[in-house]
């Protein structure tokens, strides 16, 4: 009788501990979801520069943004994160008690807090700082700034210090996941002991809960403006969550399958299956841009205006510039000056004529 509470129920001794191949392979899900929607959005961008560059130039913090109403939709509704609830797992408190609550109860508020913070800003720092790793590489390669400067000693510290560091980070998760497997922990990722939380599977309880919260509704007693408008938003907040995730569940496998697709191990299939002619330049740089950017003489430069120093391409398009004018534009804009192609640095090459 008192052992049965409205919103608790009983713990099967180690029954509801998932799996190490469940619990990773929840973490692999949302890891297969952004590089894939991330090469959707870049074809975007490259097929019509002017619309959707700023979707590729603002990616990350337009993603971080989905992935927090995703994750905050997901953990006060059932308890877990999105891809944990897609393998029908949730959260539950640490403690020494044999019960625990049942996913629609959701998590005290510290814990919440902390995992929210934990499954979106965490992801979105790391990436940033192997963006920032990426770009200072490139900067080594390509830079033209003199060898003996402070800057360039600077960063090569940080990039010889890099790769140790993340070898410490990715060894910490490797050794958690170890300990999880033999029995020696509670958690297979330090997220989850950082945020005070541990996975179990859910109970047909929980499942039972689940349905009747999704399909329970809840219409307004009061009549006050200020009600309603606040009502009101929590519905549209809600429903762009749940169709985000909807959406997100549907598409996961073809999202995954993407990220297979466009991995490494397929690139020269890819190209044998897509290799074209060379393009023609853009048929209206003949009548827009040629007046207004691209100088009548070969051999000036369309940046500067100046005879050519140390002539580069851009694979990318195929105009060539001077070196340290190209450079400095596509650190700067990711794309090309003429044709508005998305660029990077190392779509740039060096040309060596007889007289050099």
């Amino acid at each position: 009788m008192a052992e049965v509470g409205a919103h608790l129920t009983a713990a099967p001794a180690g029954g509801d501990r998932p799996s190490v191949f469940e619990a990773v392979a929840q973490d692999s899900l949302m890891a297969a979801v952004k590089p894939a929607l991330q090469h959707l959005v870049k074809v975007l961008a490259e097929s019509n520069p002017g619309r959707y560059g700023f979707l590729w130039h603002w990616f990350d913090e337009l993603y971080i943004l989905l992935d927090l109403l995703l994750q905050q939709h997901y953990l006060a509704r059932c308890s877990a994160s999105f891809s944990e609830n897609f393998y029908s797992l949730k959260r539950i408190p640490m403690g020494d008690g044999r019960q625990q609550p049942l996913a629609t109860a959701g998590l005290p508020k510290r814990q919440h807090w902390k995992s929210l913070l934990l499954l979106v800003l965490v992801p979105y720092l790391k990436g940033k700082l192997e963006k920032l790793v990426s770009s200072l590489r490139e900067e080594d390669e390509y830079s033209i700034h003199p060898p003996s400067s402070s800057w360039k000693r600077f960063y090569r510290a940080f990039l010889a210090a890099y790769p140790y560091v993340n070898m410490t980070w990715e060894g910490w998760f490797l050794i958690q996941q170890l300990c999880y497997i033999l029995g020696k922990a509670e958690h297979h990722s330090p997220m989850l002991k950082l945020a005070g939380v541990r996975l179990v599977r859910l109970t047909a309880e929980d499942i039972q809960a689940l349905e009747k919260k999704w399909a329970e509704t809840t219409p307004s007693q009061t009549h006050s403006i200020a009600s309603r408008v606040q009502s009101a938003l929590r519905k549209a907040l809600g429903g762009i969550a749940f169709s985000l995730s909807t959406g997100l569940s549907v598409s996961v496998f073809f999202l995954q399958f993407l990220d297979w697709w466009y991995s490494s191990e397929n690139q020269e299939t890819i190209k044998s299956l897509t290799a074209l002619p060379t393009p023609p330049p853009p048929v209206h740089l003949e009548h827009e841009a040629s007046s207004a950017l691209l100088p009548s003489l070969k051999t000036v430069c369309p940046l500067c205006r100046k005879v050519r120093v140390n002539a580069t391409a851009l694979a990318t398009s195929g105009f060539v510039f001077c070196y340290r004018c190209v450079y400095s534009y596509v650190k700067a804009h990711q794309r090309c000056p003429v044709t508005g192609y998305a660029t990077e640095l190392q779509h740039l090459v060096k040309l060596y004529s007889p007289e050099s």
